[in-house]
């Protein structure tokens, strides 16, 4: 793999202070939806905050970057791979408490989307059904504050637990200090989401079921399924990026192995055994062509890990 001018003794410094539990060249394409893309030159799956202290001294001692995956439903890596550190997080962070008399319900950074808004709805909480429709875990939810179906996390975001990777601590943020905007938020590459606390309501018309069956529903009606990384684009003002793409015409535009969806133009598919590469040429043709001719310059909402801005 390149590795970016991170040389040899530099990762065998950075593995030595990650201990047994870190490997070399593990391959972060088949740990995304879109299924392509190279290696890291460092892994370690973090079971406990002690892991990510590891990671943290490991980081500031070498120099070496900090990638988090979670579900990988919102990044494309390069095929050149990620000249740092990837970590996951184990089964510590993948643990959700509801409490039922408050509504609240406390959610480690690996718990899915949809499975926790099922259990929601079947304990009678109303307010995260519309996580249902969204393929990640709430880690990468609260950092790009995730959203679809008319609702978002900030909406009901009481708290975020944060492992600070400068200062090796763990820090407690409100929903203020989380600066929350549209698919955005305050957390940094310096930043890993331990979990977070959720305000929900008590459901008072029995709903809940319904509503998860409609946007299932819905999902499967408009949207693609194979390998693509959901919405490749965030909403300008006035209109989808869907709309917006599908009115210019670019339905089924395809370089090498990737395409625009012929069912959503918002979805960039990857062919079997693509490339990134070509993910990411249909991603920037497509921004340059919706730009030349209509002015609007589009935002990704993916995640790119290993390209050049």
């Amino acid at each position: 793999m390149n590795l970016g001018g991170v040389g040899e003794q530099t990762l065998e410094e950075g593995l030595r202070l990650l201990g047994p539990l870190a490997r070399r060249n593990v391959n972060l394409g088949r740990l995304t939806t879109y299924r392509v893309g190279g290696s890291s030159a460092l892994f370690i799956e973090a079971q406990t905050e002690e892991d990510l202290k590891s990671v943290a001294q490991a980081r500031n001692q070498t120099g070496l970057p900090v990638l988090v995956i979670g579900k990988g439903s919102n990044m494309l890596v390069a095929d050149d791979g990620f000249p740092g550190i990837a970590v996951v997080l184990g089964n510590h962070f993948d643990v959700s408490t509801i409490h039922q008399e408050t509504a609240t319900v406390d959610a480690g950074s690996g718990v899915a989307l949809p499975s926790l808004a099922r259990r929601c709805v079947s304990l009678n909480l109303s307010g995260f059904e519309w996580a249902v429709g969204i393929p990640g875990s709430i880690g990468g939810a609260v950092r790009m504050n995730a959203g679809g179906h008319g609702g978002d996390m900030q909406a009901s975001i009481l708290q975020v637990n944060l492992f600070d990777l400068n200062r090796s601590t763990v820090e407690i943020k409100t929903k203020e200090e989380m600066a929350f905007g549209y698919r955005q938020s305050s957390i940094t590459e310096e930043h890993i989401v331990l979990g977070a606390t959720l305000q929900l309501d008590h459901d008072k018309t029995g709903q809940g079921g319904e509503i998860l069956s409609e946007i299932v529903s819905w999902r499967r009606e408009n949207q693609p399924g194979g390998q693509n990384a959901g919405s490749v684009f965030v909403n300008p003002a006035g209109e989808t990026s869907g709309e917006l793409l599908d009115r210019l015409g670019l339905k089924g535009f395809r370089i090498g192995s990737a395409q625009v969806s012929s069912k959503h133009a918002n979805f960039v598919q990857a062919d079997v055994g693509g490339l990134a590469a070509d993910v990411d040429a249909v991603i920037k043709a497509v921004a340059q062509r919706v730009h030349s001719e209509t002015g609007i310059e589009l935002r990704t909402e993916i995640q790119r890990v290993g390209f050049e801005v």
